[in-house]
């Protein structure tokens, strides 16, 4: 009996013995009977598997007969299978000829096909200067692994497995790649943005991983700040925020906290935001003004970063003359900002507990209405709150102990 003969009895005899698989009633097994069957037939689909892709990967006459590109072509377009599917099945029939210990569980039963793709990619995927027996050794420490770990476990485990075989050639290995996702990394990095007309503008960037986590870290100081008694947990009305919504928030209090002093030289000074506004606009808060790049805020919002941010006010009067530019007089300075904190120890908003690492000074007599930049006339509010105490729908009391009470306007 030829080869091709045998596999076509062993089909048939497969096919023949679930025709009679198909009168029994499911319903009517056991829990330990059903928990045998799956497992006898899982087992069974990786060798029958297992039996395609050894023919699959002899099949290339196959497709030259019809002129499709490849057996994969062909199986796409014969048995009507997507392409991608046929491509990764195509790649696993090829691998499985190198990695013979691997196709022997797989024949078995012992190794799923997802689990033999996993490991056939991640056997793939070792440099091609890795010594001999160190390949050996890796692929037999994965397919024992395939007894106790799913395909997402192997394929951690596929992706470190230098480090367990030869710890000495995995650390190079490891070295050599992240100094090649470095340089990747760097090629691909950008940013866009695009500005919609409503008052927003969607930044869409790219960066290396490293720069990533470093600007999360330096989010979640504010999506995430520590209650002073030492446990976890968000304050104030930002726990009503979604995640991706306080994430924006944060980003916005980071740039505004930025110190100019500390970025390059540009235009001959350094950088500075210089917002221009008429001078009764300034004093009643309530109007627009103008950035020297062109956009627009409100008189609140400008008023709120005189307190914090490096912003410089050009304030004009009725004929366009400059009345005042502020300058960094108007913050204050550190050694200020540190008797607030031993003085308030957080925010000052009634309820809430900030701690005062992440609050900002706010001055009770707005400077733009002869506010004096001292300890008597401010007091550290968190960046929620220092929102409130500049939006004109919010007013705020002082109590008797200090602390602010906010209430909306009605």
């Amino acid at each position: 009996m030829t080869s091709g003969h045998l596999v076509q009895e062993a089909g048939e005899a497969i096919a023949a013995a679930l025709d009679k698989v198909q009168a029994v009633e499911m319903l009517y097994l056991s829990a330990t009977e059903k928990a045998d069957a799956l497992l006898a037939l899982a087992k069974l689909e990786s060798r029958v598997s297992s039996t395609r892709l050894r023919v699959m990967a002899v099949a290339g006459d196959v497709a030259e007969e019809t002129g499709d590109r490849d057996i994969a072509a062909w199986c796409r377009r014969t048995i009507r299978v997507d392409r991608g599917p046929a491509r990764r099945d195509l790649a696993l029939a090829q691998s499985l000829e190198r990695w013979t210990v691997l196709a022997a569980g797989h024949a078995a039963g012992e190794v799923s096909t997802p689990q033999a793709d996993v490991i056939a990619r991640a056997l793939d995927d070792l440099p091609d200067e890795t010594p001999a027996e160190v390949l050996g050794d890796a692929e037999r420490v994965l397919v024992e692994h395939a007894a106790a770990f799913a395909p997402r476990e192997l394929r951690i485990l596929g992706r470190r497995i230098l480090d367990v075989v030869a710890p000495e050639v995995g650390e190079e290995q490891e070295r050599k790649r992240l100094e090649a996702e470095a340089r990747a990394a760097r090629k691909t990095t950008c940013l866009t943005t695009h500005s919609h007309g409503d008052g927003t503008t969607t930044i869409r960037i790219r960066v290396p991983d490293a720069t990533a986590d470093r600007l999360l870290t330096y989010l979640h100081a504010w999506t995430n700040p520590r209650k002073q008694d030492g446990s976890a947990g968000d304050t104030d009305a930002r726990r009503e925020l979604t995640y991706p919504v306080r994430l924006g928030h944060a980003f916005c209090d980071l740039l505004e906290h930025l110190d100019p002093a500390n970025l390059p030289v540009h235009g001959g000074t350094a950088t500075t935001v210089v917002v221009t506004m008429p001078v009764d606009t300034l004093l009643s808060g309530i109007g627009v003004a103008t950035t020297d790049t062109g956009g627009r805020i409100s008189a609140a919002e400008a008023r709120r970063l005189a307190c914090t941010a490096h912003l410089v006010p050009a304030v004009l009067g009725g004929k366009s003359e400059v009345l005042d530019l502020g300058r960094g007089k108007r913050l204050y300075p550190a050694v200020s900002r540190r008797a607030m904190s031993l003085r308030d120890g957080g925010c000052r908003a009634e309820g809430c507990d900030v701690p005062a690492a992440w609050c900002e000074a706010h001055h009770l007599v707005p400077w733009s209405k002869g506010g004096k930049t001292d300890l008597a006339d401010g007091v550290l509010l968190c960046s929620h709150h220092h929102h409130r105490a500049h939006d004109d729908r919010y007013l705020h009391d002082r109590l008797p102990n200090g602390d602010l009470r906010f209430h909306r306007r009605r």
